[in-house]
């Protein structure tokens, strides 16, 4: 679900539920909310509708607002990012095939271990500064290879089990050269698509510390920062960012791309980002005629599939959706500064694997597709996506965990739970099996499914306390105070190569969300522990990026599927469709589950309404 450009999907960001543009999440509403006219002053799609007869324009919409502009630093996905920022390479959003970015070429070397890139003549930085080699050399060797700045890119970028980093050097006025220190397989396609930043402009950010001792870079860059001060090179530069109303985004003089005739792309001059708060405001805001895409989800496709003659909108269904629904529990068993993360008791159960897998046989998903997703969705059983060559499925030995309450409860029994005369679930010390369940508040979707999971584990005599917090709240919980029992979240942005989701699997991986450790910066983790199939995982996952034959490849990735199903760290639910409804008026659509509706935004066209 992450936005059209290529870099926002070479690594798995956690994915809260927001609404980028490419296909975004709505959710189920009242139908009394369905007649209700916008209220919010900073949402007024009327305003908006009058301004876009003014000037062509994109209006879209997100949940919640971002916490930087600053695209290593950020876990959440962020869609203006992928606007502002782009790199040596793209990707086609229908086929998945790398095509020339900032880079006009590339050349790999036979043994796959050296790509050199060739930049196109005339680059420049929206500022008018150039763009030369030196950014990309900065970028990757200052920036994403630092050990001062942790981020997702340097998670996927790391080659083999020391965790090397590729050498980035300068071959020629305009050629740059990536030098792999051994086999890897996604070289072109993580080395190519990652964003290059200004050194002109960050560079006294990540060579000067601020009183913490830390790179200023980890603060630069953030949501007050004056939108002339960050540098793009993306089709679209900040014009204005308004907290909890919108962030809109301006065309880049300077972006590289022309049509044929040599007219500068992208041709709509503006890109709006509405801040809608929930995803009830954001179909409000559709049906209104405030917003030209829309995510549709299966709770309302039957309603908005009648309106569309008389909305003037079209709904494209691109198939299952490259997105992860799931449940995890936190397993780390470490402390921090002498307090545990998380209760010893729970922990003990949230770290029995009979335990993880009677909640998975326990969550009837059957039930979750037809009463939340309509019955358009199919049960998730990996964390690699359906489109993925290397995808398993469970005719080839999966393992899944369809609805069975028995097969549950007898795991339970055997882990040495019971059911007590009240028939609620104890331990084998007698204590009540409770937890807490988050998810993002806004999310109407994954609020639904906290409240049937809610309702399948009272089946087994377990009380779940489920609680939607604010997104920043929740951010929080999972990266920095580690303080959280059980979420409903998912991932994007892995795209159909699975090392994209090294940083997830990896044990020391900025998303390994159901055992994080501590990251650059913060407080250390007392008395972490990895068990041997996390590791295993963990190794697989160097395994698979070495190795440079394709079935082979698939085998190892087979075992990391396998493993994750048989220990389900994370307890997979609904897959979706990819469903958008966007506006006849938008013109050049090409719609698909890889790419979403606006993927080519440099060539989509806004025509006036009829």
């Amino acid at each position: 679900m992450m936005i059209f450009r290529f870099f926002s999907r070479l690594f798995g960001r956690l994915c809260w539920g927001r609404l980028p543009q490419g296909w975004l999440r709505a959710t189920p509403v009242l139908p009394l909310l369905l007649v209700v006219a916008i209220a919010l002053s900073g949402c007024n799609p009327t305003a908006m509708t009058t301004q876009a007869a003014q000037v062509p324009r994109i209006v879209i919409a997100d949940l919640g607002d971002p916490k930087t502009f600053n695209g290593p630093v950020g876990k959440e996905a962020n869609p203006a990012l992928g606007l502002m920022f782009t790199g040596l390479l793209e990707q086609d959003g229908t086929t998945g095939e790398l095509v020339p970015g900032l880079a006009e070429s590339w050349d790999i070397s036979d043994d796959q271990q050296r790509i050199t890139f060739t930049l196109r003549e005339g680059l420049k930085w929206s500022d008018g500064a150039p763009l030369t080699v030196e950014d990309v050399i900065f970028s990757f060797n200052d920036i994403y290879f630092n050990p001062e700045i942790p981020s997702g890119e340097s998670d996927i970028l790391r080659v083999g089990a020391e965790g090397k980093f590729p050498t980035v050097n300068q071959v020629g006025d305009r050629q740059v050269e990536f030098i792999s220190p051994e086999p890897f397989a996604p070289l072109l396609r993580f080395a190519g698509g990652i964003s290059i930043l200004p050194k002109h402009v960050l560079s006294d950010y990540v060579f000067s510390t601020g009183a913490d001792g830390k790179p200023r870079f980890l603060s630069a860059w953030g949501t007050d920062t004056p939108p002339s001060e960050i540098i793009c090179n993306g089709p679209y530069t900040l014009k204005s960012y308004q907290p909890a109303e919108r962030i809109v985004l301006e065309r880049n003089p300077n972006y590289w791309r022309k049509d044929e005739q040599g007219n500068p792309q992208p041709y709509i001059e503006q890109y709006v980002i509405q801040i809608a708060g929930s995803t009830d405001t954001a179909l409000i805001q559709f049906r209104s005629g405030g917003l030209d895409v829309l995510g549709v989800t299966p709770d309302y496709f039957a309603l908005m599939k009648r309106e569309e003659e008389r909305g003037n909108f079209k709904i494209y269904n691109g198939g299952p959706a490259l997105t992860t629904t799931f449940l995890a529990f936190n397993l780390n068993q470490g402390s921090r500064n002498g307090t545990p993360l998380v209760d010893p008791i729970k922990s003990r159960w949230f770290n029995t694997v009979e335990f993880r897998q009677a909640v998975a046989y326990a969550i009837d998903r059957q039930r979750l597709i037809n009463n939340i997703y309509q019955g358009l969705g199919v049960p998730q059983n990996s964390p690699i996506y359906q489109q993925s060559p290397y995808a398993l499925t469970p005719e080839n030995g999966l393992p899944v965990y369809d609805y069975n309450l028995d097969q549950a409860k007898q795991l339970l029994q055997q882990a040495g739970f019971r059911t007590n005369a009240q028939g609620r679930l104890a331990d084998a010390d007698g204590n009540l099996v409770r937890f807490t369940l988050i998810t993002n508040a806004g999310n109407k979707i994954r609020e639904s499914l906290g409240a049937q999971i809610k309702q399948d584990l009272d089946k087994l005599g377990i009380t779940v306390d489920f609680q939607p917090i604010a997104f920043n709240t929740l951010v929080g919980k999972l990266s920095d105070t580690l303080d959280w029992e059980a979420h409903i979240l998912g991932f994007s942005g892995a795209g159909v190569e699975p090392d994209g989701s090294r940083n997830v699997w990896s044990v020391n991986g900025t998303l390994h969300a159901f055992n994080q450790g501590a990251l650059s910066g913060q407080d250390p983790i007392e008395g972490r522990v990895i068990a041997d199939w996390e590791q295993r995982i963990s190794d697989l996952y160097i395994q698979g990026s070495q190795q440079l034959d394709d079935d082979q490849r698939k085998a190892i990735y087979a075992e990391t599927q396998r493993l994750a199903q048989e220990y389900v760290p994370f307890i997979h639910l609904v897959n979706a469709l990819s469903l958008s409804a966007v506006r006849n008026t938008v013109e050049g659509v090409k719609f698909s589950a890889l790419g979403g509706a606006l993927w080519n935004i440099y060539e989509l066209q806004k025509l006036s309404p009829e």
